[in-house]
């Protein structure tokens, strides 16, 4: 079996991304963007004076918060979409070749052998994924503070900050990630990468 092409004939594009796939992508970034941005306006006391309106920007992180699962939910009625997790969800023998090569930092494209998914990204998914219900949860606590004791919403508040920093550093991460890698970007922005770049980032992919 073979990466699938757009047309047939000497076409050097590979379908990577449908359309719900790329639309959970987008609408997740754009209320975790919303999420992170209100939590500065939230903790750092500039940003704070300088936005003002508190009370609009913890209403906007609530119900963005809220919201950051819906996409991936929705995502699910699309046989695509549900495939991309089966795939992000498998880890081989692979993933523990590409892992020991970044690992020693060795960027060999030939020691770092992946599927349609790199051992990177699946455990960032898992990890961001994770997170996101953790922060869904404790979020939940703090806000509905009449229903929880003092030491939970106490404790609540601590893992919500503390790993909402961690999102943050993350996050930057992976947007470095990104923008280190333009063909990434476009896989996700139009849906189609070029077969060269599947084959050297990619070669155990298969459609």
């Amino acid at each position: 079996m073979s990466l699938r092409l757009d047309a047939p004939g000497p076409v050097t594009a590979v379908r990577r991304f449908g359309r719900p796939s790329r639309w959970v992508h987008r609408t997740t970034a754009a209320l975790m963007g919303v999420c992170v941005v209100t939590a500065a306006c939230l903790y750092v006391p500039q940003l704070a004076e300088l936005v003002g309106r508190r009370e609009l920007v913890v209403r906007l992180h609530e119900w963005a918060g809220l919201a950051l699962p819906v996409p991936a939910l929705a995502g699910l009625a699309s046989r695509a979409f549900r495939t991309d997790l089966g795939f992000l969800n498998r880890f081989g023998p692979h993933d523990r070749v590409w892992l020991r090569a970044a690992l020693r930092r060795d960027k060999r494209h030939s020691s770092r052998p992946a599927g349609k998914f790199n051992a990177g990204q699946k455990i960032y998914a898992a990890w961001i994924a994770g997170a996101t219900l953790v922060m869904l949860g404790t979020g939940l606590v703090m806000w509905f503070t009449q229903l929880t004791p003092l030491v939970w919403r106490t404790s609540a508040t601590f893992v919500h900050d503390w790993l909402a920093l961690t999102i943050g550093i993350v996050l930057a991460g992976h947007i470095g990630m990104a923008l280190g890698d333009p063909e990434a970007r476009k896989g996700m922005r139009t849906g189609s990468v070029s077969r060269d770049w599947a084959e050297r980032q990619h070669p155990l992919w298969r459609k």
